[in-house]
Protein backbone atom coordinates (compact mmCIF):
# COMPACT_ATOMS: atom_id res chain seq x y z
CA UNK A 1 0.00 0.00 0.00
CA UNK A 2 1.17 3.52 -0.76
CA UNK A 3 0.96 4.76 2.84
CA UNK A 4 3.56 2.18 3.95
CA UNK A 5 6.13 3.44 1.48
CA UNK A 6 8.88 5.98 2.21
CA UNK A 7 9.37 9.27 0.37
CA UNK A 8 12.75 10.88 -0.12
CA UNK A 9 13.02 14.35 1.42
CA UNK A 10 15.51 15.36 -1.29
CA UNK A 11 13.89 14.28 -4.59
CA UNK A 12 10.39 13.13 -3.42
CA UNK A 13 10.83 9.68 -5.02
CA UNK A 14 8.55 7.08 -3.38
CA UNK A 15 10.57 4.06 -2.19
CA UNK A 16 9.73 0.62 -0.81
CA UNK A 17 9.00 0.46 2.94
CA UNK A 18 12.25 -1.40 3.71
CA UNK A 19 14.53 0.98 1.77
CA UNK A 20 17.52 2.42 3.61
CA UNK A 21 18.45 4.88 0.85
CA UNK A 22 16.55 6.46 -2.03
CA UNK A 23 16.59 4.37 -5.21
CA UNK A 24 16.58 7.56 -7.28
CA UNK A 25 19.16 9.88 -5.68
CA UNK A 26 20.86 7.77 -2.98
CA UNK A 27 19.86 10.03 -0.08
CA UNK A 28 19.28 8.40 3.31
CA UNK A 29 16.72 11.06 4.29
CA UNK A 30 13.51 9.04 3.93
CA UNK A 31 10.21 9.66 5.70
CA UNK A 32 6.78 8.10 6.18
CA UNK A 33 5.30 11.61 6.49
CA UNK A 34 4.18 12.43 2.97
CA UNK A 35 0.93 12.99 1.09
CA UNK A 36 -0.26 12.45 -2.48
CA UNK A 37 1.79 11.18 -5.36
CA UNK A 38 2.12 11.35 -9.09
CA UNK A 39 3.41 8.68 -11.43
CA UNK A 40 5.59 10.09 -14.19
CA UNK A 41 6.23 7.62 -17.00
CA UNK A 42 7.75 9.90 -19.65
CA UNK A 43 9.41 12.89 -17.95
CA UNK A 44 10.62 14.28 -21.27
CA UNK A 45 6.99 14.66 -22.46
CA UNK A 46 5.48 15.63 -19.09
CA UNK A 47 4.30 19.10 -18.19
CA UNK A 48 4.64 18.55 -14.44
CA UNK A 49 8.08 16.87 -14.48
CA UNK A 50 10.01 20.12 -15.07
CA UNK A 51 8.02 21.81 -12.28
CA UNK A 52 9.03 19.00 -9.89
CA UNK A 53 12.62 18.77 -11.24
CA UNK A 54 12.01 15.15 -12.27
CA UNK A 55 14.15 13.56 -14.97
CA UNK A 56 13.62 9.84 -14.22
CA UNK A 57 10.36 7.87 -14.52
CA UNK A 58 8.73 6.75 -11.26
CA UNK A 59 6.34 7.61 -8.44
CA UNK A 60 6.92 10.93 -6.67
CA UNK A 61 5.31 12.35 -3.53
CA UNK A 62 3.62 15.72 -3.91
CA UNK A 63 4.09 16.83 -0.29
CA UNK A 64 6.94 15.61 1.92
CA UNK A 65 7.39 16.73 5.51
Amino acid sequence: MAEDRLACRECHFVNDPDAQTCENCGSSSLTEDWAGYVIITHPEDSEIAPEMNVSEPGSYALKVR
